[in-house]
């Protein structure tokens, strides 16, 4: 139902309360920093400005004595027959689960220690399947599967890890006995992602309430009624959270339909560019695009009574029964003017330090409280083919200075109490990482951090230990197709050899490396993969990276390829006909080269190379067909390093 300008002035003749929110499901061990930099920004012009991580909140009532009762009860009316291995055991082991899962949590979230030496004797927490992981390490005289890893002393990670599986046995359950999309981090997401019809969300939407469903309506209800708010923003980042989204948004609208509800973040930035979906509009008043700063305030305004909807910036509304966008033509806030975020408002001391995977460097994004923090807004690189480089959140670089940052972090700390940064650019910039670490250092601020960066030249192995002796401890960066060939194609700017060179200068600082890896590029062929995994291997045996990740490439309407798919060799395949969410495309490859299975050796192999393993056999034995013997020089990495 539209509403009037007068109606919406008349809501908000007072000073307007924002209350900003984290939808499920986002991270479990550190805010998603949107929230935060929306707060911190409108507390700068003096708008009353709260916020809170509905995630978290979720996952803590589901992981209760009382949320798990109440998984319990619904089990009760599954008969047995029909039950999972997985909610089976939950359901024999109950008692157990009820009586650890308190201390478990107090554990996890740092509060209670001593609990580890319990965890870690296995036989305080109940195992459910996802404790079969380990018996991939138990060797023949059938020892300690975790020494390896832990060794002796290592009791409180050994402890995080076990706790890990504990959780993940419990959301196998919440999976398999009560919502089939339920996950800890992608929740849903295919109801959204890439999703031209509005209709699979609707119907999710209009089917009968879940015990997560329930448990969401009561937390959004509860939230409400704490912050009494006049517009509520939803920050949506990924797929995965866009389900809860409108789940919140339905019950905010359901009882309290006088409140204004904005949506924005990554999702909509990237899918909804081309939304005409009235339906939408049901339960968002506004979706607005982009950077939401000058969008807000323009917003603010509006509702207000001090600008015409008109006037709006970059928002889509509902007028008439039909989608409307409104982009009065207004210049961005500068990064620099965006103030510093605020955590405030959210329980730092009851987030959840996982540790999933058994690696140093794989850890952090799942271990760890870590305020998160942009360096500079946008890509100064902006070339990648395989890249959105016509968005504003790569195209649009700009920075601040190093004293504006180093200022940010202190007020940071002073709030927080805490010194982990992660550094969440697109491409951090050599350059003001490097007047970033001279700043932190002349002023003797002592931080932990982080970030995503592009292997290029201009990290020197003096520049990496500088980095180091500011405090990075880990940095990230795109390897992609580890071929000359297609790293060219794809305009990355990097070689082979030169991604040797660097990455060796960052771990020599002792500095961790993590590479993130493609698979599935346009015209990339079964050698060009064997040649990349050997590359990967050689980088692994050679101790340049610790970490990385393969993902299969993804053309999406707004990269390189997706605008001009002649010059890659592809052909693009028409997009469904819809009105909603619009990113992914799919292509025809002339190569026909069956990259799923290409996809598991790889996957498989990067796994074991990440844990020591597998580093001196052939990278053929990785792949389930035959495949052609590498090309690459079984020393080229090591030769690559001497020519430093």
């Amino acid at each position: 139902m539209n509403k009037s300008p007068q109606a919406e002035t008349r809501a908000v003749n007072q000073p307007i309360r924002v209350l900003s929110l984290i939808p499920p499901m986002t991270q479990l061990n550190t805010p998603y920093p949107s929230t935060a930099y929306l707060s911190g920004f409108l507390r700068k012009h003096s708008v009353d400005a709260v916020q809170e991580d509905l995630a978290l909140a979720l996952v803590l009532e589901l992981l209760s004595r009382h949320g798990l009762a109440k998984l319990r009860d619904h089990i009760d009316t599954i008969p047995p027959r029909k039950r999972s291995p997985a909610v089976a055991s939950f359901h024999d082991q109950f008692d157990r689960y009820d009586a650890t899962i308190s201390a478990t949590i107090a554990f996890l979230q740092g509060r209670d220690s001593t609990v580890g030496h319990r965890i870690c004797s296995r036989n305080f927490l109940p195992e459910g399947p996802r404790f079969g992981s380990l018996d991939v390490y138990v060797d023949d005289e059938g020892g300690d599967p975790l020494a390896w890893a832990f060794g002796a002393l290592g009791m409180q990670d050994r402890a995080r890890h076990l706790a890990t599986l504990y959780l993940n046995d419990i959301a196998d359950v919440l999976r398999e006995a009560v919502d089939p999309r339920f996950e800890f981090v992608r929740y849903a997401e295919s109801l959204a992602m890439s999703q031209p019809t509005f209709e699979p969300l609707a119907k999710a939407l209009a089917a009968p309430a879940n015990l997560v469903d329930d448990t969401l309506h009561a937390l959004t209800l509860a939230a409400i009624e704490r912050h009494q708010p006049a517009l509520v923003l939803i920050s949506v980042p990924f797929p995965g959270a866009v389900y809860a989204a409108f789940r919140i948004a339905q019950t905010i609208k359901a009882h309290h339909p006088h409140i204004r509800i904005g949506l924005g973040g990554g999702f909509a930035n990237t899918e909804l560019r081309e939304l005409a979906e009235p339906r939408v509009f049901d339960y968002f008043d506004y979706v607005t695009l982009d950077s939401g700063e000058r969008p807000l305030l323009a917003l603010l305004d509006h509702l207000a009574g001090q600008r015409s909807r008109e006037r709006l910036v970059r928002t889509f509304v509902r007028l008439d029964g039909k989608v409307r966008y409104v982009n009065f033509p207004e210049p961005d806030v500068p990064f620099e003017d965006w103030g510093t975020p605020t955590w405030d408002g959210l329980p730092l001391d009851r987030y959840l330090s996982l540790l999933d995977m058994l690696n140093p460097m794989h850890r952090l994004w799942s271990d760890g409280r870590w305020n998160k923090l942009t360096v500079a807004h946008g890509c100064y690189w902006k070339k990648c083919s395989f890249c959105d480089v016509t968005l504003d959140y790569i195209s649009r670089y700009e920075t601040a200075s190093a004293k504006e940052l180093v200022d940010r972090i202190e007020a940071i700390i002073a709030e927080t109490g805490q010194t982990g940064f992660h550094f969440v650019d697109e491409a951090a910039p050599p350059k003001m990482l490097k007047a970033l670490a001279e700043e932190l250092l002349r002023r003797k601020v002592a931080i932990s951090w982080w970030g995503n960066i592009r292997f290029e030249k201009s990290f020197s192995p003096e520049l990496c230990q500088l980095l180091a002796d500011s405090g990075c401890i880990a940095i990230s960066g795109g390897l992609e197709v580890a071929s000359d060939r297609l790293l060219k194609l794809m305009k990355k700017g990097v070689s082979v050899d030169q991604v040797a060179r660097v990455t060796a200068g960052f771990t020599e600082a002792g500095i961790l490396v993590h590479a993130y890896l493609m698979y599935g590029f346009p015209t990339q062929s079964v050698q060009d993969t064997v040649d990349a995994l050997e590359y990967v291997r050689q980088l692994f045996e050679a101790g340049c990276i610790q970490s990385g990740f393969f993902h299969r490439f993804a053309c999406t309407v707004h990269s390189p390829v997706g605008k001009n798919p002649e010059e890659y060799g592809v052909t693009l395949e028409p997009l469904p006909p819809g009105n909603f969410a619009r990113n992914d495309v799919g292509f025809v490859d002339p190569s026909g080269v069956d990259h799923d299975a290409l996809g598991r050796a790889l996957n498989k192999a990067l796994y074991n190379f990440m844990h020591g393993i597998g580093l001196e056999e052939d990278v053929r034995s990785w792949f389930e067909t035959r495949v052609p013997k590498s090309t690459v020089p079984r020393r080229f990495v090591e030769r690559a390093l001497t020519q430093r």
